[in-house]
Protein backbone atom coordinates (compact mmCIF):
# COMPACT_ATOMS: atom_id res chain seq x y z
CA UNK A 1 0.00 0.00 0.00
CA UNK A 2 1.09 3.23 -0.93
CA UNK A 3 1.23 5.77 2.36
CA UNK A 4 2.18 8.62 0.52
CA UNK A 5 -0.31 8.59 -2.21
CA UNK A 6 -2.94 8.21 -0.23
CA UNK A 7 -1.88 11.20 1.94
CA UNK A 8 -1.61 13.19 -0.43
CA UNK A 9 -5.37 12.45 -1.77
CA UNK A 10 -6.32 12.94 1.51
CA UNK A 11 -4.76 16.53 2.24
CA UNK A 12 -6.66 17.27 -1.43
CA UNK A 13 -9.69 16.05 -0.14
CA UNK A 14 -9.46 18.54 3.00
CA UNK A 15 -8.02 20.84 1.28
CA UNK A 16 -11.21 21.12 -1.42
CA UNK A 17 -13.41 21.03 1.77
CA UNK A 18 -12.33 23.62 3.34
CA UNK A 19 -12.21 26.03 -0.21
CA UNK A 20 -15.49 24.63 -0.55
CA UNK A 21 -16.86 25.78 3.46
CA UNK A 22 -15.39 28.81 3.14
CA UNK A 23 -16.86 29.58 0.19
CA UNK A 24 -20.24 28.52 1.19
CA UNK A 25 -19.54 31.09 4.20
CA UNK A 26 -18.60 33.97 2.22
CA UNK A 27 -21.92 33.81 0.09
CA UNK A 28 -24.04 33.48 2.75
CA UNK A 29 -22.76 36.47 4.75
CA UNK A 30 -23.28 38.27 1.46
CA UNK A 31 -26.60 37.50 0.89
CA UNK A 32 -27.44 38.23 4.47
CA UNK A 33 -25.73 41.67 3.70
CA UNK A 34 -27.47 42.55 0.83
CA UNK A 35 -30.84 40.60 1.39
CA UNK A 36 -33.57 41.41 -0.80
CA UNK A 37 -36.22 43.73 0.65
CA UNK A 38 -39.59 42.57 0.42
CA UNK A 39 -42.23 44.16 -1.65
CA UNK A 40 -43.92 46.10 0.39
CA UNK A 41 -48.03 45.44 1.14
CA UNK A 42 -50.95 47.03 -0.78
CA UNK A 43 -51.70 48.77 1.75
CA UNK A 44 -48.27 50.45 2.29
CA UNK A 45 -48.06 51.70 -1.21
CA UNK A 46 -51.94 53.23 -1.04
CA UNK A 47 -50.37 55.02 1.97
CA UNK A 48 -47.59 55.93 0.66
CA UNK A 49 -49.31 57.44 -2.24
CA UNK A 50 -51.63 59.13 -0.16
CA UNK A 51 -54.43 57.13 -1.20
CA UNK A 52 -57.22 56.51 1.24
CA UNK A 53 -60.19 54.60 1.17
CA UNK A 54 -62.67 53.44 4.42
CA UNK A 55 -63.85 50.96 5.63
CA UNK A 56 -63.83 47.42 2.91
CA UNK A 57 -66.85 45.66 2.31
CA UNK A 58 -67.12 42.27 4.21
CA UNK A 59 -65.83 39.81 2.56
CA UNK A 60 -67.92 37.19 0.42
CA UNK A 61 -66.59 33.76 -0.27
CA UNK A 62 -68.42 32.25 -3.16
CA UNK A 63 -70.53 33.73 -6.13
CA UNK A 64 -71.98 32.62 -9.49
CA UNK A 65 -72.41 34.45 -13.18
CA UNK A 66 -76.11 34.97 -13.76
CA UNK A 67 -78.02 34.92 -16.79
CA UNK A 68 -81.27 37.25 -17.12
CA UNK A 69 -83.77 37.85 -20.18
CA UNK A 70 -85.94 41.09 -20.05
CA UNK A 71 -89.55 40.85 -19.58
CA UNK A 72 -92.12 41.35 -22.41
CA UNK A 73 -94.81 43.93 -21.43
CA UNK A 74 -98.21 43.05 -23.11
CA UNK A 75 -99.91 45.51 -21.00
CA UNK A 76 -99.74 48.40 -18.37
CA UNK A 77 -100.66 49.58 -14.75
CA UNK A 78 -102.76 52.49 -15.03
CA UNK A 79 -101.58 55.53 -12.74
CA UNK A 80 -103.08 58.49 -12.14
CA UNK A 81 -101.12 61.76 -14.09
CA UNK A 82 -98.98 59.34 -16.31
CA UNK A 83 -99.88 58.01 -19.97
CA UNK A 84 -98.25 54.49 -20.10
CA UNK A 85 -96.86 52.93 -23.84
CA UNK A 86 -95.26 50.16 -24.98
CA UNK A 87 -92.95 50.10 -27.46
CA UNK A 88 -93.16 47.81 -30.67
CA UNK A 89 -90.88 45.09 -29.18
CA UNK A 90 -92.66 45.01 -25.94
CA UNK A 91 -89.43 45.36 -23.79
CA UNK A 92 -89.89 48.91 -22.75
CA UNK A 93 -92.80 51.54 -21.34
CA UNK A 94 -92.79 54.79 -22.28
CA UNK A 95 -94.59 56.95 -19.40
CA UNK A 96 -95.72 60.80 -20.05
CA UNK A 97 -96.58 62.89 -17.03
CA UNK A 98 -99.55 65.07 -17.83
CA UNK A 99 -98.78 67.58 -15.43
CA UNK A 100 -94.76 67.93 -14.31
CA UNK A 101 -93.45 66.25 -11.31
CA UNK A 102 -91.05 69.51 -9.94
CA UNK A 103 -87.35 68.09 -8.24
CA UNK A 104 -85.94 69.96 -5.52
CA UNK A 105 -82.61 71.67 -6.51
CA UNK A 106 -81.04 70.36 -3.90
CA UNK A 107 -81.53 66.12 -4.92
CA UNK A 108 -83.37 64.03 -2.62
CA UNK A 109 -82.91 60.32 -3.63
CA UNK A 110 -84.61 58.85 -0.57
CA UNK A 111 -88.13 61.06 -1.42
CA UNK A 112 -87.76 60.52 -5.44
CA UNK A 113 -87.44 57.09 -4.54
CA UNK A 114 -90.84 56.86 -2.92
CA UNK A 115 -92.40 58.63 -6.45
CA UNK A 116 -90.78 56.01 -8.40
CA UNK A 117 -92.52 53.33 -6.67
CA UNK A 118 -95.90 54.74 -6.62
CA UNK A 119 -95.86 55.48 -10.63
CA UNK A 120 -93.38 52.98 -11.51
CA UNK A 121 -94.22 48.73 -12.23
CA UNK A 122 -91.61 46.75 -10.13
CA UNK A 123 -90.21 50.63 -8.91
CA UNK A 124 -89.14 49.15 -5.43
CA UNK A 125 -86.70 46.50 -7.82
CA UNK A 126 -84.40 49.72 -8.86
CA UNK A 127 -81.51 52.02 -6.59
CA UNK A 128 -80.60 55.40 -7.85
CA UNK A 129 -77.52 55.73 -10.24
CA UNK A 130 -77.81 59.05 -11.05
CA UNK A 131 -78.47 62.97 -11.87
CA UNK A 132 -77.51 63.97 -14.61
CA UNK A 133 -77.82 68.00 -14.64
CA UNK A 134 -76.58 67.93 -18.37
CA UNK A 135 -78.33 65.56 -20.12
CA UNK A 136 -81.93 66.63 -17.89
CA UNK A 137 -81.70 62.23 -16.36
CA UNK A 138 -82.15 60.39 -13.59
CA UNK A 139 -81.09 57.22 -13.55
CA UNK A 140 -81.66 53.93 -11.66
CA UNK A 141 -80.82 50.30 -12.52
CA UNK A 142 -82.36 47.26 -11.11
CA UNK A 143 -80.96 44.78 -8.37
CA UNK A 144 -80.88 41.14 -8.14
CA UNK A 145 -80.47 40.00 -4.58
CA UNK A 146 -79.93 43.64 -3.09
CA UNK A 147 -76.47 43.85 -5.66
CA UNK A 148 -77.20 46.18 -8.49
CA UNK A 149 -76.76 45.21 -11.96
CA UNK A 150 -74.24 47.90 -13.43
CA UNK A 151 -74.99 49.85 -16.44
CA UNK A 152 -78.11 46.97 -17.76
CA UNK A 153 -80.08 48.66 -20.47
CA UNK A 154 -82.81 45.58 -20.13
CA UNK A 155 -82.74 46.39 -16.20
CA UNK A 156 -82.98 50.33 -16.27
CA UNK A 157 -85.03 52.98 -15.60
CA UNK A 158 -84.88 56.88 -16.56
CA UNK A 159 -86.66 59.97 -16.26
CA UNK A 160 -86.27 63.04 -18.10
CA UNK A 161 -86.72 66.52 -16.34
CA UNK A 162 -86.54 70.00 -18.06
CA UNK A 163 -85.13 73.27 -17.36
CA UNK A 164 -87.50 74.03 -15.22
CA UNK A 165 -86.56 70.76 -12.98
CA UNK A 166 -89.74 69.49 -14.01
CA UNK A 167 -89.69 65.47 -14.54
CA UNK A 168 -91.78 64.87 -17.86
CA UNK A 169 -91.24 61.53 -19.18
CA UNK A 170 -89.86 58.21 -18.19
CA UNK A 171 -88.37 55.31 -20.07
CA UNK A 172 -88.76 51.27 -18.24
CA UNK A 173 -87.12 48.37 -19.03
CA UNK A 174 -87.04 45.31 -17.14
CA UNK A 175 -85.18 42.14 -16.40
CA UNK A 176 -87.98 39.21 -15.60
CA UNK A 177 -86.17 36.18 -15.93
CA UNK A 178 -82.92 35.37 -13.57
CA UNK A 179 -80.94 32.02 -13.24
CA UNK A 180 -77.64 31.53 -11.50
CA UNK A 181 -75.13 30.11 -13.80
CA UNK A 182 -72.44 26.75 -13.40
CA UNK A 183 -70.30 26.16 -10.01
CA UNK A 184 -69.72 28.71 -7.37
CA UNK A 185 -66.27 30.40 -7.54
CA UNK A 186 -64.17 32.28 -5.29
CA UNK A 187 -64.29 36.23 -5.17
CA UNK A 188 -61.62 38.01 -5.53
CA UNK A 189 -61.47 40.73 -2.65
CA UNK A 190 -61.97 44.05 -2.26
CA UNK A 191 -58.82 44.94 -1.69
CA UNK A 192 -57.25 42.39 -4.20
CA UNK A 193 -59.67 44.65 -7.03
CA UNK A 194 -58.18 47.94 -5.32
CA UNK A 195 -54.75 46.59 -5.62
CA UNK A 196 -55.58 45.60 -9.71
CA UNK A 197 -56.82 49.14 -10.28
CA UNK A 198 -53.61 50.51 -8.59
CA UNK A 199 -50.96 48.25 -10.08
CA UNK A 200 -52.61 49.66 -13.63
CA UNK A 201 -52.26 53.12 -12.89
CA UNK A 202 -55.94 53.74 -12.40
CA UNK A 203 -55.85 55.15 -8.81
CA UNK A 204 -54.02 58.50 -9.00
CA UNK A 205 -52.33 59.89 -6.19
CA UNK A 206 -53.78 61.47 -3.11
CA UNK A 207 -57.18 59.95 -4.39
CA UNK A 208 -59.75 58.99 -2.16
CA UNK A 209 -61.53 55.67 -2.26
CA UNK A 210 -65.05 57.02 -1.72
CA UNK A 211 -67.36 54.00 -2.87
CA UNK A 212 -66.82 49.88 -2.55
CA UNK A 213 -69.50 47.91 -3.54
CA UNK A 214 -70.72 44.57 -5.22
CA UNK A 215 -72.44 43.76 -8.11
CA UNK A 216 -73.48 42.47 -11.61
CA UNK A 217 -71.96 43.63 -15.22
CA UNK A 218 -73.29 42.39 -18.72
CA UNK A 219 -70.13 39.79 -20.01
CA UNK A 220 -71.46 38.44 -23.14
CA UNK A 221 -74.30 39.74 -24.77
CA UNK A 222 -76.64 37.19 -26.82
CA UNK A 223 -79.55 38.15 -28.92
CA UNK A 224 -82.54 37.22 -26.30
CA UNK A 225 -80.15 37.28 -22.77
CA UNK A 226 -77.47 38.16 -21.06
CA UNK A 227 -74.42 36.64 -19.04
CA UNK A 228 -73.68 38.96 -15.97
CA UNK A 229 -70.73 38.60 -13.84
CA UNK A 230 -69.99 39.40 -10.23
CA UNK A 231 -68.22 42.40 -10.26
CA UNK A 232 -66.70 45.04 -7.71
CA UNK A 233 -67.62 49.00 -8.63
CA UNK A 234 -64.89 51.27 -6.93
CA UNK A 235 -65.55 54.96 -7.07
CA UNK A 236 -63.06 57.30 -6.63
CA UNK A 237 -63.12 60.81 -5.76
CA UNK A 238 -67.26 60.79 -5.68
CA UNK A 239 -66.96 60.90 -9.51
CA UNK A 240 -65.05 58.05 -11.35
CA UNK A 241 -66.77 54.77 -11.29
CA UNK A 242 -64.21 51.57 -12.02
CA UNK A 243 -64.91 48.45 -12.41
CA UNK A 244 -63.39 44.56 -11.64
CA UNK A 245 -64.20 41.24 -12.98
CA UNK A 246 -64.78 39.56 -9.43
CA UNK A 247 -63.71 36.24 -10.78
CA UNK A 248 -61.42 37.15 -13.02
CA UNK A 249 -59.39 40.05 -11.78
CA UNK A 250 -60.30 42.03 -15.28
CA UNK A 251 -60.97 45.80 -15.33
CA UNK A 252 -64.27 46.53 -17.15
CA UNK A 253 -64.93 49.86 -19.48
CA UNK A 254 -68.29 50.92 -19.81
CA UNK A 255 -69.32 52.34 -23.27
CA UNK A 256 -72.57 53.04 -22.75
CA UNK A 257 -74.60 49.82 -21.63
CA UNK A 258 -72.04 47.81 -23.57
CA UNK A 259 -69.15 46.35 -21.34
CA UNK A 260 -65.51 45.34 -22.70
CA UNK A 261 -63.27 43.95 -20.71
CA UNK A 262 -59.90 44.47 -20.65
CA UNK A 263 -56.09 43.47 -19.52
Amino acid sequence: MDWGKIKTIFIISFLLLDIYLIYQFVNTRSEAKYEVIKEATIDERLKNDDIVYGELPQELGKERYISVKPKTFTEVEPVSNVQKFIDHDGTMIFGKFEEPIPVDEKFNTDDFSVIVKAIVEYGGQYRFWKKDDIEGTITYYQLYDGKMMYRNRSGKLTFYFNENNEVTSYEQTFIEEIEEMSEEQEVLTSLGAIEILYKKGMLKPRSEITKIEFGYSTLIQLAASQVLAPTWRIVVNEEEDLFVHAFEGQVIQFNDEETEITE
